[in-house]
């Protein structure tokens, strides 16, 4: 049976890119039209792509963000993508007057040091233990902000960029990842397939 995903509203995502990963990846994916979609879909996606401070503005001009923090609380099959996983922590350095859905007790920072940014290319991704999504291998990335380690409470993967920061993390049945699994080949469409069947 085809999976419907609901996309949340951001408007700066490449739709196009994930319409067509989720696709591949035995799903039929939509845009949200309302918070209640947000609210009651089996699945959800939250993309971003851009600056932090615009893609919480569209959350909020379309209603969104309840509707996903209450998803967050209720353990609901949700996958952020990059700009989207920093959208769960309370702010940004890239937006720091932009309060975000604070999910996660985490600010944003920016890669520091003396390494191109934005981060644009293949990077490794070192799985730790407990997680049921995420797998080692390389995956596609496109950042100048990120979390710099694994909240409490949440299993993960880590990668490297002028020092360790977190590539993606997964607890029950959210999964978020800094990079882009919808460009990241075969890999990040197997890793879109677990979180569609649950792990299996």
């Amino acid at each position: 049976m085809v999976k419907e995903v609901i996309i949340a509203r951001t408007g700066t995502a490449n739709l196009a890119s994930i319409r067509a990963g989720l696709t591949r990846a035995g799903a039929s994916p939509r845009m949200a039209e309302s918070a209640d979609e947000i609210r009651d879909a089996d699945y959800v996606m939250l993309p971003g792509v851009g600056s932090f401070g615009a893609a919480m503005g569209e959350l909020i001009d379309h209603g969104h963000v309840s509707a996903l923090k209450e998803r967050f609380r209720e353990n609901r099959p949700t996958m952020a993508i990059c700009v989207g996983l920093q959208l769960l922590c309370h702010g940004s350095e890239e937006d720091p007057e932009v309060e975000g859905l604070s999910i996660v007790d985490a600010q944003i920072g920016r890669f520091h040091g003396d390494i191109r940014v934005p981060q644009m290319g293949w990077n490794k991704v070192a799985v730790g233990d407990g997680c049921q999504f995420l797998k080692d291998g390389y995956a596609y990335f496109a950042n100048s902000y990120r979390l710099e380690a694994l909240p409490k409470g949440w299993s993960g993967a880590l990668s490297s960029h002028g020092g360790e920061f977190v590539a993606a993390m997964e607890r029950g049945s959210l999964l978020a990842c800094q990079f882009h699994p919808e460009l990241s080949g075969a890999w990040g469409g197997e890793l879109m397939a677990r979180w569609l069947s649950g792990g299996q």
